[in-house]
């Protein structure tokens, strides 16, 4: 970012969620200034005033997308406490809220974001992915922490968690390919009564 842009700014703050929800609809892949600057009501020479650059610009967007994630982690994390969940309750609330049709976008997005940080990892995408799955691993870990019924055993260190995270990002991709809610609904609910030790 130059040196005479605004770090923070209420004017940036504005223009930043207005470009969060463009490209939920749109994506970041083909992101193109003029266009996302027409939609929020700016220009492509603002958009570089406030945000640095368009590398700068996607890095804010992930960014964003990232407070989702995270408020999202901690809304279900201070459930699992305070009503004394276990890791495959906190995973089905998970799985409740990543399959609401209503956060499409948002995690089409998470996924894309996820694949450009793999295939350009020197890019404005560097270490999406990587922050994504720890965000993620020290909720589930967390919750693995805690006695659940039928449990077999204490978890193996992070094992458990991944196992559970694996099933449910490789549903989303599938529910996300698809529309498909039910069916993918059905099987992470099987292997999260699977991982639970109840007959299926």
């Amino acid at each position: 970012m130059s040196a005479s842009a605004p770090a923070t700014s209420p004017r940036r703050r504005e223009l930043l969620e207005l470009a969060y929800g463009y490209v939920l609809e749109h994506g970041v892949s083909d992101l193109s200034l003029r266009p996302l600057a027409a939609a929020v009501g700016s220009s492509p020479r603002v958009l570089l005033f406030l945000f640095g650059s368009k590398a700068e610009l996607v890095q804010a967007l992930l960014a964003r997308a990232r407070e989702d994630e995270l408020e999202l982690l901690s809304r279900v994390r201070a459930a699992s406490d305070a009503e004394g969940g276990d890791l495959l309750a906190v995973a089905a609330e998970l799985w409740s809220w990543l399959s609401t049709e209503g956060r499409r976008g948002l995690l089409t997005l998470w996924v894309e974001g996820y694949a450009r940080s793999l295939v350009d990892p020197d890019g404005p995408w560097a270490g999406f992915a990587a922050a994504t799955v720890a965000d993620w691993l020290e909720v589930l870990t967390a919750a693995a922490q805690a006695p659940r019924a039928g449990a077999r055993g204490p978890t193996a260190g992070q094992v458990e968690p991944t196992l559970v995270l694996a099933v449910l990002r490789g549903a989303l991709l599938d529910l996300l390919a698809t529309g498909e809610v039910e069916r993918t609904t059905g099987a992470v609910n099987r292997q999260l009564a699977l991982l639970r030790g109840c007959p299926v």
